[in-house]
């Protein structure tokens, strides 16, 4: 598509969509949202820059192979099941952990949001691989 209106507003909305898919991916293990709904919005930012710009461009901005994103996207959920084994617990059991972060309070952070955060990378390998074959085919 070569159209200058979609260019321009694909280079403000790309930025805009991505931070929204990181505060849907945070906000995502106390409320709704999480590392799929977070991918699918990542995905949809990256399809709307392939409709800009081409695909060629848009595997440019993500400088990795998309199997690579899937592999470590998968790597970390299964990581996140580790410390409850080192536990004694069952895989994939919940711990958590806390930092106290000087003149910000404490950060609380736990294996859940590992978890997500390899759905996340998972999902927008997966659903771009998806897209860009179909692309390729047309």
């Amino acid at each position: 598509m070569n159209s200058i209106i979609l260019r321009t507003a694909t280079r403000f909305m790309l930025p805009l969509l991505i931070l929204f898919s990181i505060v849907v991916l945070l906000r995502g293990h106390n409320q709704p949202g999480g590392g799929f709904v977070g991918g699918l919005l990542a995905t949809s930012a990256f399809a709307l820059y392939a409709m800009a710009f081409g695909v060629p461009a848009m595997q440019r901005i993500l400088r990795v192979p998309l199997t690579t994103y899937i592999a470590v996207g998968l790597g970390i959920a299964l990581a996140s099941g580790v410390p409850g084994l080192l536990e004694g617990k069952p895989f994939l059991y919940g711990m958590w952990t806390s930092f106290d972060l000087a003149g910000f309070g404490t950060l609380k952070v736990g294996t859940p949001f590992l978890f997500d955060i390899g759905v996340y990378i998972t999902v927008l390998g997966v659903c771009l691989l998806m897209l860009l074959t179909l692309a390729e085919e047309s």
